[in-house]
């Protein structure tokens, strides 16, 4: 095998083209040890912390070895939290979407009826948080006979939030012959017990890739007192002018009062947390992920799973409430083989707290000097010059795959008995189309939605407007893809 080039691995034309378009050049660590043993359908545990790239270790052996013809789902992945769920969906699809792989996903918070409209469709893959996945097993929106893998990730944050005993729940219901990949920063003794009573035989791969003492984390605290953090960050903000950065506080209040005395300080920045809509918590990653405002202040509901590449400094404003929310938290920066900054603010009645996380992490957190008047005076004037610049936004992964996918609405659906076999049978037989050149396709009930790949989008436009689907000529219009 040539190094770990993805090319070396003899995944499908489809797989490679995806992964090609999403930058990957070379595989992780952890990702070159999975791969492998999910290939050929091991069992397997895998200890990892976030940012090891253990996504795409799963999703890239399991969209390779999808059947594209089965109707039932043949994949439930389970994770603990709604904005984990979105991201592993998300790419997901875009790791199979040239090979026309359906992903759906749920979660609480959205409405059952239009997460069971999705479920009724053919799914390949289905990723869900435990308590909205078994309402769904219960209510036989989601049929498990034809589940070939079970994968749980971040088991060790599903104990955490009370889930396992619904996760076990689920798994008893599971064909007993799946092949089953447990993904866990930790290994506390319940998860272990999970894994020796209901996995076959599973492989052990320990991969330390976020290492929060290494050289890609800058650590430091600072000793503060409640009353004059806020005046303490705002300098450190104005010294060190970061270009990303997350301010971790322990509660939404917290979040939320922070939030306001940012935007009165003139600071662009985004709030995050579980009191939140659901829409407006998914929209808030997703800006910031883009580099639309530079300052996130949230809880620890980002403080692990979240993939937001290039963050420069993670400021823990309240310490956090145990040691291993302290290596998650820190964890967001550091990434990717970037150099990031963590600082705490640690209040005097808290020191022991610190002292604690050293012991855990294995490594003196140096105390940090507060910036210069100069420094602040400096950053100040540079940070108001610039104010009026307007931010470049990063080009989102997904938006690149979509520039050669066409979306095309058809104004007919499930109410005027089309089926997907209809709309494909319709476009494959325009000359030059064939079924390779047709995605994913949707049929709702009042119309449906076809992905045409490639260059052929025009084409099929163009056709379309003279080409019978199911005994008529139906209206058409070109579309966009809807973020989750």
């Amino acid at each position: 095998m040539d190094d770990n080039n993805i090319e070396s691995y003899g995944f499908s034309r489809e797989i490679i083209k995806a992964l090609t378009s999403l930058g990957y050049e070379h595989l992780t660590e952890v990702q070159e040890r999975v791969i492998p043993l999910v290939l050929i359908e091991k069992d397997i545990i895998v200890r990892s912390q976030t940012g090891s790239g253990k996504t795409a270790a799963f999703a890239i052996p399991i969209c390779e070895k999808i059947e594209l013809e089965q109707r039932s789902p043949q994949v439930l992945v389970l994770t603990p939290t709604r904005e984990l769920a979105v991201q592993l969906k998300q790419d997901i699809t875009n790791i199979g979407r040239f090979k026309r792989i359906r992903c759906a996903v749920v979660f609480g918070r959205q409405p059952m009826d239009i997460q069971t409209r999705e479920l009724k469709q053919r799914v390949h893959i289905v990723v869900g948080t435990p308590g909205r996945t078994f309402d769904h097993i219960e209510r036989k929106n989601i049929i498990l006979k034809d589940i070939k893998y079970l994968i749980i990730d971040e088991a060790d944050k599903m104990l955490d939030m009370g889930f396992l005993e619904q996760v076990e729940a689920i798994i008893k219901m599971l064909p007993g012959n799946r092949v089953t990949l447990l993904f866990s920063a930790t290994m506390p003794d319940k998860i272990s017990d999970i894994c020796n009573k209901y996995m076959i035989h599973p492989m052990q791969i320990d991969v330390d890739s976020e290492n929060p003492t290494g050289e890609q984390i800058q650590q430091g605290y600072y000793e503060v007192e409640e009353v004059n953090k806020f005046n303490l960050l705002t300098k450190i903000i104005y010294s060190s002018r970061p270009e990303s950065c997350i301010v971790f506080c322990n509660t939404r209040e917290k979040v939320d009062t922070l939030f306001e005395k940012m935007e009165r300080e003139g600071f662009c920045c985004g709030n995050l947390h579980g009191g939140m809509e659901q829409r407006d918590r998914l929209q808030t990653i997703q800006n910031f992920k883009r580099g639309a405002f530079p300052f996130l202040i949230a809880t620890d509901v980002v403080a692990r799973g979240i993939h937001i590449d290039e963050i420069a400094l993670v400021v823990n404003y309240d310490m956090p409430l145990d040691h291993e929310s302290y290596v998650h938290r820190i964890g967001r920066t550091g990434r990717a083989g970037n150099i990031g900054a963590a600082v705490s603010f640690v209040r005097t009645d808290e020191l022991n707290v610190l002292y604690d996380i050293e012991d855990y992490v294995q490594y003196k957190i140096p105390r940090q000097n507060y910036p210069t008047i100069e420094d602040v005076a400096t950053g100040k004037e540079l940070l108001k010059r610039n104010s009026t610049v307007r931010p470049i936004l990063k080009v989102d992964k997904s938006q690149e795959l979509n520039k050669e996918i066409t979306r095309i609405r058809i104004n007919a659906g499930k109410k005027t008995k089309m089926r997907p076999g209809d709309i494909m049978g319709a476009i494959s037989s325009i000359t030059g189309v064939s079924g390779s050149d047709i995605g994913v396709i949707d049929v709702q009930d009042t119309c449906s939605y076809v992905e045409i790949l490639g260059e052929k989008g025009d084409l099929v436009m163009e056709a379309l407007q003279h080409t019978k689907i199911k005994g008529k000529i139906q209206s058409i219009k070109k579309v966009g893809f809807r973020n989750i």
